[in-house]
């Protein structure tokens, strides 16, 4: 009995003394490209049969922001305790979530980005890839979150040509 107090007792003190493990070194959950997709369609209904809508500041029913980057958080399941909503366009553009690729790389579930907001221009925005819609890859089927109209499935020219838009492969996403 006191060989297992002494043992409790050193590894209490180890613990508090080398404290314990950052919650931002926790890894996102693995999740399949396949998945990605589902959950993007989700929220294409999840309004009573309509898509969610857009918008930066309210919070879906799951948790997540009602932007461009919160929808892209809830189709990769990254977490959205901190920051809530999930992280933010600029923030999917960093090493913590995605690393850049090239375009004749993309994959589903890979993004296209722009975190750069400059005056005069768009705003910062990010979708998810689908697939290429022409043999040229010239545009392709992606899911996005837009302003004034919420969650959308449809043909895109984003990142192809002279955009501030790259292309990016999610860490935490698997296949």
């Amino acid at each position: 009995m006191v060989k297992f107090i002494s043992a409790v007792v050193a590894a209490f003190f180890a613990f508090v003394l080398v404290g314990a493990p950052a919650a931002s070194a926790t890894p996102e959950a693995q999740i399949s490209r396949g998945e990605v997709l589902k959950r993007a369609a989700t929220w294409l209904t999840a309004n009573n049969g309509k898509q969610v809508p857009y918008s930066m500041s309210k919070y879906w029913k799951d948790g997540y922001r009602q932007d461009c980057s919160g929808f892209v958080s809830m189709a990769a399941t990254l977490g959205n305790a901190n920051p809530k909503g999930g992280p933010n366009t600029v923030a999917l553009a960093t090493g913590k979530y995605t690393t850049q690729i090239k375009i004749a790389d993309m994959k589903p579930g890979d993004l296209f980005i722009d975190p750069v907001d400059e005056p005069g221009d768009d705003f910062r925005h990010v979708v998810i890839f689908e697939k290429w819609t022409k043999a040229d890859k010239s545009q392709y089927m992606a899911y996005e979150q837009r302003g004034s109209h919420g969650t959308d499935h449809r043909v895109l020219t984003y990142g192809l040509k002279n955009t501030k838009y790259k292309p990016y492969r999610l860490k935490n996403v698997t296949g």
